[in-house]
C-alpha cells in the first residue's frame, strides 16, 4: 500500500495540507517516496500536565504538534525519524487510560488514546512502519533510549533527597539523565551527553556520579586495548609536548592513567540512596 501511495497525486495533497497547518513554523514534509499514512489526536503527558496534540504517521516519520485550530493551524511541530522509534504498552492510571510510551533516543514521552482500539491500531500501524523501514535501510533497532520526564504533580518533594518540598518559591527540576523530578540542590551538575544534546544537561547528583564512573571505565578500557599497540612498536615513546631533562622512567610514571520510572516495580523512592 505504502509503495502504491507514493507517487499518486492525493498523497501530494494530503502532505502539502499538512504543511500548510503548519505555516511557516513547520519544516517541508514533501520528499519522494514519502507516504502519509495517517493522522489523529492523541494526549501527551507534559510536565505540567496531559494535553492534546495532533499526531501524522508517516511512512518513514512521525509528526506531531500543538493543535492552535484543528485540521486548520498547527505549531510546535516535532519530526521523529520512525527507524529510532520503540514503543512500550503502559498500565492504565487513574487519570490516563489507553497508555504507551515513544521511546527514541533524543526523547521519549508518554501518550494515550481516546479507546483501547484506538490505541492498537495505532501501535500496530507504528510497528509495521518500522519493521518495514528497518528492513529496507538494514538497520537495528535502537537500543538507547532518552528517559520520559516524570510529571510535575507526579510528587510534592524531590525524588532524590526526598526531603525538598516544592512550592511556589521552590522550582522543580528534571534529570535529563533518569527524567525525576528533583530540587535544586540535588541536580547542580551538568554533564555533556551528545545523543541528547551538544551542550552540557542538567543531571541529578546519583546520575552524575554515575556518568562520571561510566566515562572513567570508558577511558580505562580505551587505554587497556592501546597498550598493546604501544608495546609492539619499538622505541615508541609518546610525545610529552616539552622538551625537559627527565627520563623516560619519569615520563612513564607522569602518564596518565586514563533504573526506569516507568517500567520499574520499585517505587522512586527507593531511588534516592
Amino acid at each position: 500500500m505504502m509503495d502504491h501511495l507514493a507517487n499518486t497525486e492525493i498523497n501530494s495533497q494530503r502532505i502539502a495540507a499538512v504543511e500548510n497547518c503548519f505555516g511557516a513554523s513547520g519544516q517541508p514534509l514533501a520528499l519522494p517516496g514519502r507516504v502519509l499514512l495517517g493522522e489523529g489526536i492523541l494526549t501527551k503527558e507534559c510536565r505540567k500536565k496531559p494535553k492534546p496534540r495532533i499526531f501524522f504517521l508517516f511512512n518513514d516519520i512521525l509528526v506531531y504538534g500543538s493543535i492552535v485550530i484543528n485540521k486548520r493551524k498547527y505549531n510546535s511541530q516535532h519530526i521523529i525519524p520512525l527507524e529510532d522509534v520503540t514503543l512500550e504498552t503502559l498500565p492504565d492510571t487513574l487519570q490516563m487510560k489507553n497508555r504507551w510510551m515513544i521511546k527514541t533516543s533524543k526523547k521519549s514521552f508518554v501518550v494515550s488514546a481516546a479507546s483501547l482500539t484506538e490505541r492498537k491500531e495505532w501501535i500496530s500501524h507504528l510497528e509495521e512502519c518500522i519493521k518495514h523501514l528497518l528492513t529496507k535501510t538494514g538497520r537495528q533497532p535502537c537500543t538507547e533510549h532518552a528517559a520520559p520526564w516524570i510529571p510535575d504533580k507526579a510528587t510534592d518533594i524531590c525524588m532524590r533527597c526526598t526531603q525538598t518540598k516544592f512550592s511556589t518559591l521552590t522550582r522543580r527540576h528534571h534529570c535529563r539523565k533518569c527524567g525525576f523530578v528533583v530540587c535544586a540542590d540535588c541536580s547542580r551538575q551538568r554533564f555533556l551527553m551528545p545523543r541528547l544534546s551538544p551542550k552540557p544537561l542538567r543531571v541529578c547528583n546519583l546520575c552524575y556520579r554515575q556518568l562520571l564512573a561510566d566515562k572513567k571505565k570508558e577511558a580505562e578500557a580505551e587505554r587497556r586495548q592501546t597498550e598493546p599497540i604501544r608495546s609492539a612498536i619499538q622505541g615508541y615513546e609518546p610525545s610529552s609536548g616539552d622538551d625537559s631533562d627527565r627520563s623516560d622512567d619519569e615520563k612513564a610514571e607522569q602518564w596518565p592513567a586514563d533504573t526506569e520510572f516507568y517500567t520499574s516495580e520499585v517505587s522512586w523512592s527507593s531511588f534516592h540512596s
